[in-house]
């Protein structure tokens, strides 16, 4: 299904008054996957992004669970080859800081830090952020021995020892998945007692190879070249204690970027979006992609997955409103 239309003009919009069938904001692996599919089938896309393309994935050092690489890829080279694939089928970009969304009649009106651009449909691949700590040693030794994801990092941690920080279910679950390849992991939660479900937490009283810290917080991350120790705090005696460690992986949450979003479409308790697996939000016109969406799995080949089902729905948005005869977002 490939629709070629052509660009109109409306006071409302930026560009030389363009109407783009497509914008997209967010220029993660969500967000590039959705401009590759809608710029491929002809519509006039647009992708904004805030900041480098790639989003976590571009500071990710290695990523080795990418279908296709069977060595693994860099996260940033995975990022520009995308970004390169996605321009040659005319994707078109701009940079910079998305301050608000509207409804008009049907079209989408983006404010971008003042300029405004107008599109017909609109996937939102913003993506989310892990909390951090805010201690000593943690950006610096981000994808040096701290990580915020198992799955992705797990695997560099073959028979080491690991600290695990949390006391939910991601934290908990993702301890025993590390079981798996540590020697032995050490979950610090600073209460006495987990968040995570009754049999999660089963499973992890029952795993030779977990240690369990109650009442400590992280004071610091400390080590050379990479990570080798944590420092704890015991929450109740007030006492220091230092532990080694290869690798520290958090979990304290995580937070989505839809905060922009204002009352624009629907969003959970936790400020993220729900979508149905066609990544339709609550809104007609608008889909979710990517880390944003409310959903179990968070990885690139899911927001690959997400966007590229984003864009083939916003094509067909785009083609019944033609065909119902909405050629400005007005009747």
């Amino acid at each position: 299904m490939n629709i070629n239309i052509e660009m109109e003009k409306t006071d409302n919009a930026a560009g030389g008054g363009e109407i783009y069938d497509l914008a997209i904001i967010g220029g993660g692996p969500a967000g590039l996957s959705a401009g590759l599919y809608g710029a491929r089938a002809r519509l006039k896309t647009l992708l904004i992004e805030r900041g480098l393309f790639g989003g976590q994935a571009a500071t990710t050092d290695h990523i080795a669970n990418y279908p296709g690489f069977p060595e693994g890829v860099g996260g940033a080279e995975l990022a520009e080859r995308m970004s390169q694939q996605a321009q040659a089928f005319g994707l078109e970009t701009v940079f910079g800081e998305v301050t608000g969304v509207k409804n008009d009649g049907g079209l989408k009106m983006i404010d971008l830090s003042g300029t405004n651009y107008t599109a017909r449909t609109l996937i939102i691949a913003t993506g989310s952020e892990p909390s951090q700590l805010g201690v000593p040693g943690e950006a610096e030794f981000r994808g040096k021995g701290v990580s915020y994801c198992a799955t992705c990092d797990g695997a560099f941690f073959r028979n080491k020892d690991i600290v695990v920080v949390g006391g939910g279910d991601a934290a908990v679950e993702e301890g025993i998945y590390l079981t798996r390849f540590a020697r032995q992991v050490t979950i610090v939660h600073r209460r006495d007692k987990f968040r995570a479900t009754q049999v999660v937490q089963e499973h992890a009283f029952a795993n030779p190879k977990i240690k369990l810290i109650w009442n400590a917080v992280v004071e610091e991350i400390k080590g050379g070249q990479v990570v080798e120790a944590v420092k704890l705090r015991d929450t109740v005696k007030g006492t220091t204690q230092e532990i080694p460690a290869s690798g520290v992986f958090i979990y304290v949450g995580t937070k989505p970027n839809t905060a922009f979003l204002g009352d624009l479409l629907q969003l959970d308790d936790r400020g993220y979006i729900p979508a149905d697996e066609r990544m339709h939000t609550s809104a007609p016109g608008i889909f979710a992609a990517g880390d944003v969406r409310r959903k179990d799995l968070r990885q690139v080949v899911t927001a690959v997955s997400d966007g590229a089902i984003a864009a083939v729905e916003a094509e067909k948005y785009v083609e019944a409103q033609r065909e119902a005869g909405v050629t400005s977002g007005r009747k």
